[in-house]
């Protein structure tokens, strides 16, 4: 017996050299390699060791947030937890391979849609990765028309909110963004300066009791409440530089009182760029982000995107699935 357990601790350390794809189709030889490769240690090994370089994830295909707070006889004692599936579903090269499985039909509904005038979708932009980083997010969207190109600049205001910007995806679809800063100006500036936190406008606190505890609890202010009820997304820009402190439990407070159910349609997707000023600054792994928000908690679809301020890196792919998202939930 002891033989026979020492032989299976080889077999599944030689095959922690190999990668995960190369192991599926190793398990697709013949039945014995099938049941060999879907062992839940090696998967799970596997999946703690690639998920921090994952550059994105979305509600569908975050794990478990148990598999890194237990042990693995822990998860195992129940219920044998299904680590392959979970790799499978979460890594990129599976959620694109299953994009791809999609129906043709898709494609052919996404043409009839664009042969109707429609208006161009607007989106709500916030959070502290706008105000706290080096670079602006916003200036680089502005100044980089080899990426992203404006299409319009404001030229109305909504109940005092400045109507947004307009850009052209590389499909040629325009879509509006406004942006909603936290104070003003002159304010951001002098906060990261002193590299202190700005004190935040949009919202206003309300006591909120839980049980027997006091819990965080933020409505919009009247503005912001008017812009919430006519976009239809939301694009949250998190702070992902490892060096700096977050209170992910106040950002998800106020995540929850942008998307609001009374204040739109309670689908309405929202998309989080986990942004760093620089591409050699130290990020939170994107996995990771989503966790301490909670994002888990959201009952509307979201997908968190790594991105790069200086260099705009991931944000068109962050757009891509908001602007597919948002012309599903318009057609329905």
């Amino acid at each position: 017996a002891s033989l026979h357990g020492f032989q299976i601790d080889v077999q599944l350390n030689i095959m922690s050299f190999l990668s995960p794809q190369d192991l599926c189709r190793l398990g697709s030889t013949n039945c014995y390699w099938r049941a060999a490769v879907q062992d839940p240690l090696l998967w799970r090994y596997f999946l703690l060791r690639d998920l921090p370089s994952w550059t994105s994830v979305d509600w569908k295909s975050l794990p478990d947030e148990e598999i890194f707070n237990k042990t693995f006889s822990e998860v195992s004692d129940n219920a044998l937890y299904d680590y392959m599936a979970a790799y499978k579903r979460s890594c990129p090269q599976g959620r694109r391979s299953l994009k791809s499985s999609r129906p043709r039909y898709g494609a052919v509904t996404s043409f009839l849609q664009s042969l109707v005038t429609q208006a161009e979708p607007r989106f709500a932009m916030f959070g502290p990765g706008l105000e706290e980083l080096d670079t602006s997010l916003v200036q680089k969207m502005m100044t980089c028309p080899e990426i992203l190109l404006v299409a319009g600049l404001p030229h109305r205001q909504i109940h005092g909110i400045g109507s947004g910007v307009s850009f052209q995806f590389k499909n040629n679809q325009n879509f509006n963004i406004v942006t909603l800063y936290s104070t003003t100006s002159v304010e951001r500036r002098r906060a990261r300066e002193e590299q202190a936190v700005a004190v935040n406008k949009m919202f206003y606190q309300e006591s909120s009791t839980v049980g027997n505890q006091q819990a965080m609890h933020y409505s919009v202010i009247a503005q912001v409440r008017k812009v919430c009820e006519v976009v239809d997304g939301f694009i949250y820009v998190a702070n992902a530089e490892a060096h700096r402190e977050h209170d992910r439990q106040e950002e998800l407070a106020r995540i929850l009182a942008m998307i609001d159910p009374t204040l739109g349609p309670p689908n309405r997707p929202l998309l989080v760029l986990s942004c760093v000023s620089h591409v050699g600054v130290k990020r939170i792994p994107c996995v990771y982000v989503a966790h301490q928000l909670q994002l888990n908690l959201l009952h509307q679809p979201w997908m968190m995107q790594d991105t790069v301020a200086a260099t705009l890196d991931g944000l068109l792919n962050g757009i891509e699935w908001l602007l597919e998202e948002a012309n599903c939930k318009s057609a329905q």
